[in-house]
């Protein structure tokens, strides 16, 4: 079965004498299976090389995530390094009130160390073995995790410390001996200083544009944005551009009993943080019709300046000093719905919403064209 929890006891230790006897015992499938291994192996390198040859930079930047499935070899492999009856998550935040459980076991800190860091170097050298760059999931990852009990609220976690310099070194390193660039996903709750101490090791922040923010809550104008970062308008934990201007994530929320407040306050906030970015658009003049218009067509449900907004929104990106920019596929093709919603598992379904465009139709790989910048 593809559950090693499930297995007899002494299948589940990887460096065990009856793993030993059964590799044996199924040679061929094993054969078979590190066959695949290897024609993935091709096939990633093959993409790579179509992306640098179509005159990509970097070409594909590959995703290292915060964690892996507890059923997973990784788990099974290096079950001593895992720490057992925990999982990651995030503690409650003003974009996900309940917090989050990502049911993933995080990395014993001391066993870690004590292992040289090696697993974890292995598996960012083999994200970067056939791509440009990486992207750090929840690049708080190398400095401290928060951990949640089995059963438990994750308001009910901890944050449990890394070594970070130990952690950023053995990041850094592969990513120098390969060449790579590593863009790490530095939001959330973020301890202080982890953002300059990744800086100053060249990698890459994320800044996503409704967080961006000064002090006082006001959208942060252009040459206020950090350089050494990606710029993006949302990301794939968020909702497309047209669900984020008529509060769809709010609605699903609410459905999801994942608010913590009434759904009227939440709709009261989100239009004033949408007033004081059309305002700023304006102001760049990057808007052609005025924000009370735009506000007044939101209000009563009208999609009719959904694309300009999208486009100015991205205009204002071009306008930060940021030396990366990413735009969604789903805000290219003016889909509405949220692809993933944090916080949920079975309730919504995350990564299974077939692309369509505003009008709901949906949409081909081979209806796409060529994308321009």
């Amino acid at each position: 079965g593809p559950d090693w929890r499930a297995w007899p006891a002494g299948l589940r230790d990887a460096d065990g004498p009856a793993v030993a006897a059964a590799a044996r015992r199924l040679a061929a499938r094993v054969d078979f299976h590190a066959w695949l291994q290897w024609r993935l192996d091709v096939q990633l390198g093959a993409a790579q090389a179509a992306a640098r040859g179509a005159g990509m930079t970097i070409g594909i930047v590959h995703d290292l995530a915060v964690g892996v499935a507890p059923s997973s070899a990784d788990a099974w492999m290096y079950r001593p390094l895992f720490a057992p009856g925990m999982s990651v998550g995030a503690p409650p935040d003003a974009f996900n009130q309940r917090g989050q459980d990502w049911a993933q076991p995080p990395w014993h800190p001391a066993r870690l160390a004590e292992a040289a860091y090696l697993p974890f170097r292995g598996m960012v050298a083999a994200a970067l073995r056939h791509g440009g760059g990486l992207r750090l999931d929840h690049a708080l990852q190398v400095s401290r995790l928060w951990w949640v009990p089995d059963g438990a609220s994750p308001a009910d976690g901890a944050y449990v410390a890394y070594d970070r310099d130990a952690m950023l070194s053995a990041l850094t390193w592969e990513a120098a001996r390969t060449g790579g660039v590593v863009v790490g996903e530095d939001l959330g709750t973020v301890e202080p200083g982890l953002r300059e101490d990744l800086a100053a090791r060249g990698v890459y922040g994320t800044s996503l544009l409704w967080f961006e923010r000064d002090g006082e809550g006001r959208p942060k104008p252009p040459g206020e944005w950090r350089e050494l970062s990606l710029a993006t308008v949302g990301t794939h934990d968020m909702p497309p551009i047209a669900g984020m201007l008529h509060g769809d994530h709010l609605t699903l929320r609410d459905r999801l009993g994942l608010l913590t407040r009434p759904i009227e306050e939440e709709r009261d906030e989100h239009r004033r943080t949408l007033a004081g970015w059309l305002g700023l658009l304006a102001d760049e003049g990057l808007l052609a019709s005025s924000p009370a218009a735009v506000l007044a067509a939101l209000d009563s449900g009208s999609s009719a300046h959904d694309a300009e907004v999208a486009h100015a929104l991205h205009a204002f990106l071009r306008r930060t000093p940021a030396r990366l920019a990413g735009i969604a596929l789903t805000d290219l093709v003016g889909e509405r719905r949220t692809q993933n919603q944090p916080g949920t598992v079975d309730e919504y379904p995350n990564w299974r919403v077939p692309l369509a465009d505003a009008s709901g139709r949906p949409v081909l790989l081979d209806d796409l064209g060529p994308l321009r910048p």
